[in-house]
């Protein structure tokens, strides 16, 4: 398809593995991707997507339960 790169070339071109590639198509990160059954089209002038800042969910805690 002119226009579009496939998963491997993405992963090539970003640094990253496949499967993240996959994963980020799979949840949204990537903007303008396509799906067609199992495979995924990605614009080929797509950037990667940026990371997000991860959630803190509260203090952690040790085996006994506290703080």
């Amino acid at each position: 398809m002119n226009g579009y790169i496939s998963v491997r070339e993405a992963a090539t071109r970003w640094g990253i593995s496949e499967r993240q590639v996959q994963k980020l198509c799979g949840t949204g990160r990537v903007s303008g991707v396509v799906q067609f059954v199992d495979r995924w089209a990605i614009p080929e002038d797509t950037p990667k997507p940026t990371r997000t800042a991860r959630i803190k969910q509260g203090p952690k805690r040790n085996k006994t339960g506290c703080i």
